[in-house]
């Protein structure tokens, strides 16, 4: 029995061509990849809410990073592919790193973005604050933190509609969904899985994102075999929503090659 139900998943889908599995980030749904909607000319973009964020139930029990991998790869069963690029960002580059060593008949090309295959010991404390204070105070509480975290002061100052979005999407998300995906990102240790991706994958970080990340964006494409590496330039942990432009040309060359 699947600790995470399938059946509570919509698969979006738009476009044509080859299938691309855009897997979003903690407190927001599958709507934060709207800006990659060029991407539709050339890939059949496939997206859906985790559990416990937008249209998809909480779930009534704790899970880890390999159910949510184990989940998706249900809901792709389900509506038939077999084969995918998958780019993930955070808590979606956690998932995508899992898929591509559990999984490699699946996975063709992997995007890593703004991702950690385990979070320092710090960071794991950091994550059982942020469980206890969506349950206790709502994911609203968090929002004036989380911001600068995201993006950079100017994107905050500008107030653009990335920005707008982020902000919006993190106070609707329920507390327990935001809890259990927080104790899910602090139990995962992903790191002799990557050893074992055989996928082609391009890293992607911002280079104002925090120490951690910048190098476990390093440690990713030293790890992976023959993986690429791309910086996006002033951007923090949402560097793909922040810098869009510069993104989308790392990520379409990428799956074009």
């Amino acid at each position: 029995m699947p600790r995470l139900d399938p059946d509570s998943v919509v698969l979006h889908s738009t476009g044509s061509g080859a299938p691309v599995l855009l897997l979003h980030c903690l407190g927001v749904d599958r709507r934060f990849w709207d800006f990659a909607e060029g991407l539709a000319e050339k890939f059949r973009l496939l997206g859906f809410d985790l559990p416990g964020h937008g249209e998809t139930p909480v779930p009534s029990d704790a899970y880890s990073i390999e159910d949510l991998a184990d989940l998706a790869v249900q809901v792709l069963r389900r509506e038939g592919i077999s084969r995918t690029h998958v780019i993930g960002i955070s808590l979606g580059g956690l998932i995508a790193q899992r898929l591509a060593a559990a999984y490699p008949d699946l996975v063709d090309r992997s995007v890593l973005i703004d991702t950690t295959p385990r979070y320092t010991d710090e960071l794991r404390s950091m994550w059982a604050l942020r469980a206890k204070a969506a349950r206790e105070q709502g994911v609203g509480s968090l929002v004036d933190g989380l911001l600068p975290i995201w993006f950079t002061p100017q994107a905050i100052a500008q107030d653009s509609p990335e920005v707008r979005y982020v902000r919006e999407a993190l106070a609707r998300c329920p507390g327990e969904g935001y809890a259990l995906a927080c104790e899910a990102l602090a139990a995962a240790d992903l790191r002799d899985d990557v050893k074992r991706i055989k996928a082609p994958t391009l890293v992607i970080c911002g280079d104002e994102d925090i120490l951690s990340f910048l190098e476990a964006a390093r440690w990713l494409a030293a790890t992976v075999v023959g993986a690429k590496i791309g910086w996006i330039a002033r951007a923090r942990h949402a560097s793909v929503l922040e810098r869009p432009t510069e993104a989308l040309r790392l990520i379409s060359d990428f799956l074009s090659g």
